[in-house]
């Protein structure tokens, strides 16, 4: 997995582009679109095509922004769209038309299987999610079924014959502190800016922010001060963390903010855009738009900006 996306070679940005999904041209929309009828054509259904999603003739509507975003990024370009369309139809289908998960597995293997997922809230039902924690402004944190093709988010009904909701949780926490760390980047410059990135295929990669204690400890072998960290979250891939300690933290929100940004556009699983300061296991917001929504600001409270000022009079005087 890449740590900074390389975008293939396609039609320029000066291409009229498509409404639904920007980072494709017009043409290239057209084209994506008729790959996705092509491959459900295959799997024997009929289906129609609108900007943003597909239906069939029973009514059933398929979205189609994630597979937009996974095409988008694939390195190889729209040779290959017709591919990860059949997979992702395949996938999809098979999900949907076969026996559910939660009748088949034995209620200890699901456990076993259960993990916590921070999800932006865009489009999360509060009527069937109505034990859904927010962790931030925005984002959520959901209880999920790690299945061989998909990952299944539970309602409040699916829970209902499994237990308890905060057994549940327990146990999906221990599942994910138990997860291995795929892959790390550690991003830097001369400047004293610095933080590490967290990288995987694990769809609860990103959620990992729950269990960050853990993670900074398996990653670089220290321990959280009690200031705490500064993280993104940009999507399911990617988790990336600065520990404070000094003031290399105001270099180091500053890149981090754009990364965020960066790794939030255009992604599938996209999570949130912004960095925020995690202490004591609570979010808070610290990087937004600018109000002109063309570039980022840092905004903090109180508390933040005590934080800063303290570890600005604990610097030794410059030699």
């Amino acid at each position: 997995m890449r740590l900074f996306r390389r975008g293939p070679k396609r039609d320029g940005r000066d291409a009229p582009r498509d409404p639904a999904f920007s980072f494709f041209s017009v043409d290239e929309g057209a084209w994506f679109r008729s790959q996705v009828r092509e491959a459900f054509a295959e799997q024997g259904l009929e289906l129609t095509v609108y900007a943003d999603m597909v239906s069939d003739s029973a009514g059933r509507q398929f979205g189609l922004a994630n597979l937009a975003a996974v095409c988008h990024n694939d390195h190889r370009g729209p040779r290959v769209w017709g591919e990860l369309a059949r997979q992702h139809a395949g996938m999809v289908l098979r999900t949907m038309d076969g026996p559910s998960a939660l009748d088949t597995l034995p209620p200890e293997q699901i456990r076993a299987q259960l993990y916590p997922r921070v999800i932006s809230g865009d489009g999360l039902d509060p009527q069937t999610f109505a034990y859904a924690r927010s962790v931030a402004p925005g984002l959520y944190e959901v209880l999920a079924l790690d299945l061989p093709e998909s990952v299944m988010m539970l309602t409040d009904e699916a829970l209902e014959p499994l237990g308890q909701v905060q057994q549940l949780r327990d146990r999906a926490m221990r599942n994910l502190q138990d997860l291995p760390v795929e892959g790390r980047e550690t991003v830097k410059d001369s400047g004293g800016m610095r933080f590490e990135v967290v990288l995987g295929d694990s769809f609860y990669t990103a959620s990992r922010v729950l269990a960050l204690e853990s993670v900074v400890r398996q990653v670089t072998g220290q321990h959280l001060t009690a200031d705490g960290a500064l993280v993104a979250m940009p999507f399911r891939h990617q988790l990336a963390f600065h520990v404070i300690r000094d003031t290399t933290m105001i270099p180091s929100l500053n890149a981090m903010a754009s990364f965020a940004a960066s790794g939030y556009a255009d992604t599938p699983g996209a999570i949130s855009p912004y960095v925020y300061w995690w202490r004591g296991g609570t979010l808070t917001q610290l990087s937004d738009e600018d109000e002109d929504g063309e570039g980022l600001r840092i905004v903090v409270g109180d508390e933040f900006q005590e934080l800063l000022e303290r570890l600005v009079e604990r610097e030794p005087p410059p030699a």
